[in-house]
């Protein structure tokens, strides 16, 4: 059974950072992609950022230039860097892997974190 838990979620004012982080019970390099999701109240999961085993990285252009997902496989955890944050970014944020495809739809990823909640004050 894989696990994966979130960390780093909190409160923050419009234009602050967070750091989440995603530590999974497997070794990390055996996923082809890990991705971050986020699901805001009223609205639709959406993929907010992807990483492969290659290092090839993907963004939602709402949050590009903005947030950077990286993964340290030593470690067996993936991370999200988020800068300069929004009202908008403000959701519930979802580490997930996908052992053997690109991790382009949702239905790709094999398992889920329970989510962090991010809450952006402007």
């Amino acid at each position: 059974q894989v696990q994966l838990v979130e960390s780093g979620g909190g409160l923050v004012q419009a234009g602050g950072s967070l750091r989440l982080s995603c530590a999974a019970s497997g070794v990390i390099s055996s996923f082809n992609t890990m991705g971050w999701y986020r699901q805001a109240p009223g609205k639709q999961r959406e993929l907010v950022a992807r990483v492969t085993s290659g290092g090839r990285t993907g963004y939602a252009d709402s949050v590009k230039g903005r947030f950077t997902i990286s993964r340290d496989n030593a470690k067996n955890t993936v991370y999200l860097q988020m800068n300069s944050l929004k009202a908008e970014d403000t959701a519930v944020y979802y580490c997930a892997a996908d052992r053997y495809g690109l991790g382009y739809q949702t239905y790709d990823y094999d398992y889920w974190g329970k989510g962090t909640q991010v809450t952006v004050s402007s």
